[in-house]
């Protein structure tokens, strides 16, 4: 396989790509819940995911499908939940035009980006172990108990 071939057709669509998810986050910047926008930016990231995973870009591969799990959990909620997740997403095309750049011009893996990545699908690090607690555990039927009263209360 002529992997110069693919990588030049990888770079091309993914800057074009790259240029509609860029004009789609201008549209957003107007209208959070422009819901043509949030379909775009979606379709773009999975393309750029299945493009990248399909030449083994593993570091392209995870920030593109961290921005595409962000679209999709956007897409529900029919909006851009506020100014900071615009800039999120922002980040997450800065990020991939980036990589894109480094295989353009080096002919290399860029570096992987894991933290961007989890914060785009919301995984952040992992919670750390839990630890035993000197308390008693709270039974099912104590739980039960405590919302009926509080149940009660209310009425």
């Amino acid at each position: 396989m002529d992997m110069a071939k693919y990588r030049q057709v990888f770079i091309e669509e993914s800057a074009e790509h790259l240029a509609e998810m860029s004009s789609a986050l201008l549209q957003l910047e107007k209208n959070l819940a422009d819901s043509e926008a949030i379909d775009l930016i979606f379709r773009m990231a999975h393309s750029i995911k299945g493009m990248a995973a399909s030449l083994e870009y593993d570091s392209i591969t995870q920030v593109s499908h961290g921005l595409e799990d962000r679209m999709q959990e956007v897409r529900r909620a029919g909006r851009v939940a506020n100014p900071e997740e615009l800039a999120l997403l922002f980040r997450g095309l800065d990020r991939l035009e980036s990589m894109v750049e480094v295989i353009r011009s080096k002919g290399e893996m860029p570096p992987p980006d894991p933290a961007l990545a989890a914060v785009l699908t919301n995984r952040l690090d992992p919670p750390p172990p839990e630890v035993p607690s000197a308390e008693p555990a709270v039974t099912a039927s104590a739980q039960d108990a405590a919302k009926k009263k509080a149940q009660t209360s209310i009425r």
